[in-house]
């Protein structure tokens, strides 16, 4: 989500910046950290990782409840539901179920105090200013508490001491306030009913049935432990690769270069009646390439192309939907992609250089998918071509500034040659500083555009950090309870042991809670929960072990990233509708609609091995390069063209408009060309390409 920001450089306004600036510049320092005199000093915030992440979730803290207190909450119903979870671990946590186990009163206040803050504020909105600058107090706390007692911390994680529990219960609290002040109640509701889980998992029916466990254990394991704690791997996603991207786009946008960027893609297009789409496409690109960020960038690509839309003709709904279509491409499109692909990382602990080339073709295929309909729709309603000025020839426009795409190509370079993520994105964006200011007709004047983009980029990580820390309790909750075993079992049982009925029953479970959670943590439920699952069943239809887990997890990554552009709740086409004017409803049906094979690729790569050539790097670690590549190209081109002719049906024209019954056959005609079975490949395409012909 893209946050407000405060009217008026009010004192409270100015020390948020400033503590935003020193998140990260505390984060870049920790990518010089091993090379300076101090990595000698053994300094614990700056040489341990678990330290390292909690003064991470220290600065979303801080930076959250500052940025929040200049958002407005109303009571709702969720808020009711929200605030009536939040009593059930505080209960626990005033009056523990915990034989011998009594808590002493200051302890009690001090949890009762973060609860206050967190969850009073939903049902009593006049209390949240006051409450998020006591919790701003209150965030120092659990961080100088892990400080000062870490070695002890991590050999009392299954028996804490009474200060262990006080600090881990105002952490959640804290978290879960944030996250309920930037998201609303979904989310942390969620979390909730996960803690919830635990501590009354013997009241579940069925196959749900479980074991009790104590509040002192769900809070030593969550405080205390190391990885599988809120510091976690999931939350050191965050830290270690979110926050170098987040900066380096919010460097990129506070040194005016994304209108560059985007005006390179008006370079490359130039006058065209289909040019308005065209930009849309190539810029939602370019930006994605820098930022990976669905709505920010479907806002932004919105501003600019909207001019060419209305003097091209378009209608205004076709329009949006075209922008916030290819806005969420930003999530998918290498090499800095949304927080999923890094925490699939570190889950599967592969290279990020490999989920880049998985996640090239699921990209184009996309990208391909709104220039074509974009193409036809142009045709159809017989629009006049336009273009834009850029005060030079395109060509020389386009050689002039396409040195912005050389620190693209360094962090490529240096994942290649096996250098960290941080690493290369620190040097990316020093890169980009430098050509900036070297650069005569794109230098800014002094060095506070410097300390804007590192604000506006830490800022930017506010959202995107808290929900995935949210999303480590979550995990951390699910893998303390059992429930991912409990849920795949249950999977293949009403799946019947079908991977079509499975995946479908995954994807509609991914759209459903997109519609109410980030992607981040759509992800991280669907891939512990469903993940075992689908890749029993994928190994079951003949699909090798490796190919299976990586075309599983990229499945469920794809659909994670379609529930920002899926109605009634789509991010992206709510960016959109605030630029066109738009019912954001009514742009989600059209976004949905402008590219409708996205919906169904998906499933196509992995329901069979063939199939998973769309990642590329699953057949390439499973057959001979003389097999794997005539499988990569045939399958690609195949759906490519089954992509073409499914846009050509949602837009009911090829070389004339269609009638109804030809839009339907050549929309069935473009499934089977995503079915992995070459002759039924062949004949789709001869029958499509002879109608298209007579026509």
């Amino acid at each position: 989500m893209e946050l407000e920001r405060p009217v008026a450089q009010t004192p409270l306004a100015r020390i948020a910046n400033w503590i935003l600036v020193l998140g990260a510049l505390y984060s870049l320092y920790l990518v010089l950290h091993p090379f300076t005199p101090l990595a000698k000093a053994e300094i614990p915030i700056l040489g341990i990782v678990q330290l390292q992440r909690s003064t991470h979730v220290l600065f979303l803290l801080l930076g959250g409840y500052l940025v929040s207190f200049y958002l407005p909450r109303k009571r709702t119903l969720g808020a009711w539901v929200y605030f009536l979870f939040t009593l059930i671990p505080l209960y626990n946590f005033l009056f523990p179920s915990v034989p011998g186990l009594s808590l002493p009163f200051e302890t009690k206040a001090m949890g009762l105090l973060y609860w206050a803050v967190a969850a009073l504020p939903a049902i009593l909105p006049g209390l949240k200013r006051p409450a998020d600058l006591l919790a701003v107090l209150l965030a120092l706390f659990p961080t100088l508490y892990q400080l000062r007692y870490f070695e002890e911390l991590v050999y009392r994680a299954v028996l804490p001491e009474p200060w262990d529990m006080a600090m881990s219960f105002g952490l959640i609290m804290l978290v879960l306030g944030l996250v309920y002040r930037l998201f609303g109640p979904v989310m942390p509701v969620l979390v909730l009913f996960f803690f919830s889980y635990n501590l009354y998992a013997d009241l579940f029916p069925g196959a749900f049935k479980g074991s009790r466990q104590s509040i002192d254990l769900l809070l030593g394991k969550t405080y205390n432990e190391t990885e599988a704690g809120i510091y976690g791997l999931i939350t050191g996603v965050s830290a270690k690769y979110l926050v170098y991207f987040t900066l380096l786009s919010g460097m990129i946008g506070a040194l005016g270069l994304g209108k560059v960027v985007a005006n390179l893609a008006l370079a490359l297009v130039g006058k065209h009646p289909a040019t308005p789409g065209r930009v849309t496409g190539l810029a939602s690109v370019f930006m994605g390439m820098f930022s990976g960020s669905g709505a920010a960038d479907t806002q932004f690509v919105a501003a600019l192309t909207k001019p060419l839309y209305e003097r091209a003709g378009y209608d205004r709904l076709v329009a949006a939907g075209l922008v916030a279509t290819a806005g969420t491409i930003a999530l998918i499109t290498p090499p800095v992609m949304g927080s999923i692909a890094f925490i699939m990382v570190e889950i599967l602990q592969i290279p990020y250089l490999k989920v880049i080339v998985m996640a090239l073709g699921p990209a184009l295929l996309y990208l391909t998918a709104v220039l074509a309909f974009n193409e036809f729709y142009s045709r159809k309603a017989g629009l006049p071509a336009v273009g834009a000025e850029l005060g030079m020839s395109r060509r020389r426009y386009a050689l002039r500034y396409s040195i912005l795409f050389l620190p693209i190509l360094l962090i490529v370079a240096m994942l290649y040659l096996g250098y960290e993520v941080r690493t290369a994105a620190s040097l990316a964006l020093l890169f980009f500083i430098l050509i900036t200011y070297l650069d005569p007709t794109l230098r800014p004047r002094g060095a506070a555009p410097i300390f804007q983009g590192l604000a506006e980029g830490f800022r930017t990580l506010l959202p995107i950090g808290t929900a995935v820390t949210a999303a480590n309790l979550i995990f951390a909750m699910m893998v303390i309870s059992g429930l991912p075993s409990k849920f795949s079992q249950l999977l293949q049982q009403v799946s019947g042991e079908s991977l079509l009925l499975a995946t479908l029953i995954t994807a509609l479970f991914s759209l459903v809670l997109g519609m109410g959670v980030p992607p981040t943590a759509t992800y991280v439920l669907t891939s512990a929960l469903t993940a075992p699952a689908i890749i029993a069943l994928a190994k079951q239809n003949g699909i090798p072990d490796s190919a299976a887990l990586l075309a599983t997890h990229m499945f469920l990554f794809y659909y994670a990233v379609l529930a920002d552009v899926t109605p009634p709740v789509a991010l992206s086409a709510y960016a959109a509708s605030s630029v066109f004017g738009t019912n954001p409803l009514q742009t989600g049906v059209y976004a949905a609609r402008v590219a409708l094979s996205k919906y169904l690729v998906g499933f196509f790569f992995l329901l069979s091995y063939s199939g998973t050539a769309l990642l590329i790097v699953p057949v390439l670690e499973s057959s001979p390069p003389g097999e794997a590549w005539p499988m990569i190209l045939e399958r690609f081109l195949s759906v490519a063209i089954g992509i073409v002719y499914l846009s050509a049906s949602g837009a009911g024209y090829t070389r004339r408009p269609l009638k109804r019954w030809e839009a339907w056959a050549l929309g069935i005609l473009a499934v089977m060309l995503f079915v992995p079975f070459w002759p039924l490949n062949l004949g789709a395409f001869l029958a499509g390409f002879s109608s298209s012909a007579r026509a």
